[in-house]
């Protein structure tokens, strides 16, 4: 990691030891359906450092109810009345308060561990896909199956969804679909990330999960996985940070509306940052550092990406803002991240491997 953003505390001393290992089921109580609310009470209050087990179920669990389903979850899918899923989709667990977090800060959410609870996921061709008026304005659902020996999933069937999906968590009753054959045995690397994750806004009420922002939110990035750190800005006390719309693979675009969608239980720490300040939600994975930029134009969402880009730089890697804009366009990677979400997205990725030792 870069030498300034080492994880340091407010004194100066090291915050980044684990201090205890917290479980955060997922029940009616602790989960928030389509909304991230600064005004909601927390799930779960821990310091900087904690280790937390969480569970991050999908919300499209009722696409193969009898596949992706257990107690507890049907559980929730009963409890939690339809009118009060909104005005976003996404089933998120939390939100988390961490002590001493103030608006200015960074937390800096490390995910460890990322593991399927079922051995199935949905993918929809919904209709806020990229193509769906060149498919006739229909929506389709196909079921994937993982075999967790080699880290692959196959179709296990799919069908055309009856009528227009519009409620989140609708449960289907697909053994009266027309079950179809799909893929014709293709297989694909399982890749289990968080969709949507992110700390609350600082606006009044309801703050819908659909479109990401400065918050973190529906990002679809498929690298926010294990192995990977993510640095939050906060916004309100406490962060009142929240994880959910758990995925096993999506690729850069997410053009059908959805990736595969399936629960998962996650092991992430928290840490809280009072060294460094940054502008949107940045990603560092083991060979990359990577800024995102939002805007429902793609054009300005790619150009707010190039701006903080060159902000992180600038800034965290000492470089003048003419060197940065030369080495982003020789080796810095932009890619379209997803273009289903309202908001669209767009990542630029830039290998840690060029920068001096000690600077990576």
């Amino acid at each position: 990691m870069d030498q300034m953003l080492a994880s340091k505390g407010s004194a100066g001393t090291d915050r980044s030891e684990p201090t205890g290992l917290h479980m955060l089921r997922a029940t009616p109580e602790t989960v928030h359906w389509g909304y991230f609310d600064a005004s909601i009470a927390p799930a779960l209050t821990v310091k900087s450092g904690a280790l937390i087990q969480a569970e991050a179920l999908t919300h499209h669990a009722g696409d193969a109810p009898d596949l992706m389903m257990d107690e507890s979850v049907r559980h929730i899918y009963d409890t939690v009345p339809e009118a009060d899923r909104n005005p976003g989709v996404h089933l998120m667990t939390g939100p988390i308060y961490v002590e001493d977090a103030k608006p200015g800060d960074m937390l800096e959410v490390r995910y460890l561990r990322m593991v399927p609870r079922f051995d199935y996921g949905s993918n929809l061709a919904a209709n806020w896909g990229h193509l769906y008026k060149e498919f006739g304005e229909k929506e389709r659902v196909t079921i994937y199956k993982i075999d967790r020996s080699t880290n692959l999933a196959e179709a296990h069937y799919a069908y055309d969804y009856p009528g227009l999906y519009e409620t989140p968590g609708k449960i289907t009753n697909c053994p009266e679909c027309d079950r179809q054959r799909a893929l014709n045995g293709v297989r694909v690397p399982i890749r289990p990330h968080l969709g949507t994750a992110g700390v609350a806004p600082d606006q009044p009420g309801r703050v819908s999960t659909i479109p990401p922002g400065a918050h973190g939110g529906n990002i679809d990035n498929w690298r926010i996985g294990a192995g990977a750190t993510m640095f939050y800005p906060v916004q309100v006390e406490g962060g009142l940070f929240s994880v959910g719309d758990p995925h096993v693979s999506q690729g850069d675009g997410e053009i059908s509306g959805t990736a595969i969608e399936a629960s998962l239980d996650v092991l992430f720490q928290i840490v809280l940052r009072k060294d460094f300040e940054f502008p949107s939600p940045l990603l560092e994975t083991p060979s990359y550092w990577i800024v995102h930029g939002f805007d429902e134009d793609l054009d300005n969402a790619m150009r707010n990406a190039s701006l903080d880009m060159l902000k992180f730089l600038n800034e965290e890697q000492d470089l003048s803002k003419d060197d940065a804009y030369s080495l982003m366009s020789i080796t810095a990677d932009f890619t379209v991240t997803q273009v289903v979400d309202g908001r669209q997205g767009v990542h630029v990725k830039v290998p840690r491997s060029i920068f001096p030792t000690g600077k990576k």
